[in-house]
Formats: structure tokens, sequence, C-alpha cells
């Protein structure tokens, strides 16, 4: 197969908003059962499209791309075509080969749940870093398109109807920000099961304290709660509703890129934290 028709089912596949991993041979020296640069895709689901020539190797790889897009980080696999790879699958060819695995995302899909200030704003920026919105809102005076001209969706409809009813995919962003408690309760109560990339509640602690423990009560599991952001965004001070949404754009691309993970399982060393150093620290790490 040509990399040509691997390179369609790349656009295709980001098109369709359908994660993949693409395997690309980087390196090849002695007998090696395929070129470099030959390349093949593989989907969530197993579906593979193009190869780096068959045998165990070309299966290992397989592997270490599903689990690259789980993890979304890129790897660099080498294999010995003369060790026992080759030899159980017949490729005893005497060479080397490296394949550098990529995960690739389509763009992010972000739902926004409520559709007032905090929303206006937030869906502007959103926009411009990539993601795809949705806007959800049972006020058509609010979830309209001269309000929201840059979304794919805009949906005036019962907030927990639709929620319940709809699928959303697994990359995709949702922050919850109705106008008060109870709809947030309804939407947080639909949303929390469902296995997305990335949950926010905006609010105070005090608010996000009762309405978990109303969900608790009614029997939602822990982990689930747990992993939803809440009080939504990065602890910036922010105060209007234009930094707000920025303080919430900031805590999702950290999250899309890794910095942040679970509410409940961050570590120190992958939080986002100021870019900012001082000659004494330079000096400190050189010396170290």
């Amino acid at each position: 197969m040509r990399n040509e028709d691997v390179f369609d089912a790349v656009a295709e596949a980001l098109k369709r908003g359908e994660p993949a991993a693409l395997i690309t041979i980087i390196r090849a020296q002695g007998s090696t059962p395929q070129r470099v640069g030959a390349k093949m895709l593989v989907f969530p689901d197993g579906r593979t499209v193009g190869t780096i020539g068959g045998g165990c190797y070309e299966n290992e790889a397989f592997w270490k791309a599903r689990t690259a897009i789980e993890t979304r980080q890129p790897v660099i696999e080498k294999y010995e075509l003369s060790d026992d790879i080759a030899e159980d699958s017949g490729l005893i060819c005497g060479g080397q080969m490296e394949v550098y695995i990529e995960p690739l995302e389509p763009a992010p899909e972000l739902f926004l749940i409520g559709a007032g200030h905090v929303s206006y704003h937030l869906a502007r920026a959103a926009h411009e870093v990539g993601f795809k919105l949705h806007i959800i809102d049972d006020r058509e005076k609010f979830a309209n398109a001269d309000r929201f001209p840059q979304a794919q969706e805009i949906v005036v409809d019962s907030i927990p109807e639709w929620l319940t009813k709809t699928k959303l995919p697994a990359h995709a962003f949702a922050v919850i920000l109705t106008r008060g408690h109870r709809h947030d309760l309804d939407a947080l109560r639909a949303l929390a099961p469902k296995p997305i990339r990335y949950l926010g509640l905006i609010g105070s602690k005090a608010k996000v304290a009762r309405l978990t423990n109303l969900l608790e009560s009614e029997g939602l599991p822990e982990d689930q709660l747990h992993r939803v952001h809440s009080p939504v965004g990065l602890d910036l001070g922010a105060v209007t509703p234009q930094e707000i949404a920025v303080s919430i754009l900031a805590e999702m691309i950290a999250v899309r890129y890794g910095k942040i993970g679970r509410s409940s399982d961050m570590s120190r060393q992958h939080q986002a934290r100021s870019l900012s150093w001082s000659p004494d620290e330079s000096q400190a790490t050189v010396d170290g």
C-alpha cells in the first residue's frame, strides 16, 4: 500500500474526530522487509492501514501504537531483525530497524453547558486555539449564532435531557457553566459518568462540596466525581468573566498536553506552573 493511502486515512480519521497512531520506519540498516519512510496507521479498535513489513515486529509495534493512543505519548522502538523476533516470524533478515510511533489526536470538541457570560468569552478564546465548539442551553436568547458564530453546533433544549441521550466523544472537553445550582446539579449528574477527557464545573468550593455530597448520596461513584475539575480553572485570581474564561482555558490546555491530570492524582512535577526562573536557580541546576 502506498504512503499516500495512509495519509488519506490519517486525514479522514482526523476529519471524523477519531484518534489513531502513525508508525513510521525512521532507520533501517542491513536487510529489512521495508524501507525508511514506510508507514502504518493504527486505530484504537485494531484496524490498520498500510504496513511496515509484517511479522512479529510489526505486531509488537501495533500494540505499542495502541498504547500510545491511550497515553498520548510518542515513542521510538528499536528492532533487531536477527533476534528472536525475526526467527519467530520467519523474517531472518539480519537487519536493524527503528520506528517512530506518533499518536494523532483530532481537534478537541468543547461542550459548553450554559451560554452565559463566561461561556461567551470562553468560546471565543477556545476557538482561537483550536477547540471545536458545541453550545448547549435551554434559552435561545443566549444560545444562538449571533452570540456564538464560531460554534459547530448550538443546541437549544433541556440540558439534562440532551446530555442524557447524547454520546460525547472520548476526547471531548465539557464545562458546566449554567445559570443556577439546580441546572449545574442536573448537568453534573448526566456528565460525571461519561468517559470524556475533561469535565469542569464552575462555582465556589462550598457549592462544589454541596453538589458532590448530593450526588454521592444518590449513589454516584466517588471516582466519577473526583475526576471533575472543580472549582474549574487555574488559580489566577480571576474575577471578571473574561478572566475566568482565561483561567478555564489555561487549565484545559494544561490537561490537553499532560501538564495536569485528574484533580485527585496530580503530581507536582506534572502540574502547570510559572515558567519564570532566576539566575540563582539556573546556577543551582548547573552545579547539581
